[in-house]
């Protein structure tokens, strides 16, 4: 799913959203892209006008959440648990999901967790470095 479209990017959450309200069947990725959206009612609007959706520059420096990185971020975090990478990543989230008693709420605790695991990765140019993401993870459940 990685493209520097930003079109080509957003289009699959649109398809997924739009064949979940028709019924139409759907692709093991777009059941977990509709779920996800599904779970974030202050997008669906956005996602039920694809233009829109499309077009839209969200500037963090005006204070605003680009949907589409939000909802990419929740992919990625449930695609690390299910492959518990890196190893340890699958406790530390069930034991984050256990502590705040919501899986969005901790899925957004993790987000700030990876997003510094990201950015550091971006700054230094090396791979994210996993054991400070679980040490990250760690310190929130503690």
């Amino acid at each position: 799913m990685y493209s520097n479209d930003r079109r080509q990017m957003r289009q699959p959450f649109l398809d997924a959203w739009k064949k979940q309200r028709e019924g139409l069947p759907m692709t093991a990725l777009e059941l977990k892209i509709s779920e996800v959206i599904g779970q974030h009612p202050e997008y669906h609007e956005l996602m039920s006008d694809p233009e829109r959706a499309l077009e839209k520059d969200w500037l963090p420096e005006n204070g605003e959440t680009n949907p589409f990185l939000h909802l990419g971020f929740h992919l990625s975090i449930r695609e690390m648990v299910e492959i518990d990478q890196p190893p340890g990543f699958r406790q530390k989230y069930q034991d984050l999901c256990r502590k705040t008693g919501d899986l969005l709420r901790a899925e957004h605790l993790i987000m700030e967790c990876l997003s510094e695991a990201l950015w550091r990765a971006q700054r230094d140019g090396t791979e994210p470095d996993g054991t400070a993401l679980l040490r990250c993870m760690a310190d929130i459940v503690s």
